[in-house]
């Protein structure tokens, strides 16, 4: 019984931590980054990706409840949110008028 609900609340942790490097991640290429050239290249997902991933495994090293599996989803998840913010400034959406 123990065991479930830790599971369950590293889940629900590491569910959190990728939700939030994705919406983190678009926010602040849609809003800081909109003028930068380099936002735009086909790279900067994968090495924002990759940063992530790192730092994602220090943290890792660090808690003995966080995985190898965490790190990658979290790394994953902040590349798919700046190419997400990439994709909206390209779009030239109204999303900064909300």
């Amino acid at each position: 019984m123990i065991s479930t609900l830790i599971s369950l609340i590293v889940f629900v942790a590491v569910l959190t931590a990728s939700v939030g490097g994705y919406a983190a991640a678009r926010r602040f290429v849609r809003e800081r980054l909109r003028f930068v050239d380099a936002a735009q290249r086909a790279s900067t997902p994968w090495l924002a990706g990759g940063g992530a991933w790192v730092l994602g495994s220090l943290v890792a090293l660090l808690l003995p409840f966080v995985g190898p599996i965490a790190a990658l989803s979290f790394g994953v998840s902040v590349g798919l949110g700046v190419a997400a913010g990439a994709r909206d400034i390209r779009r030239g959406g109204n999303y900064l008028k909300a």
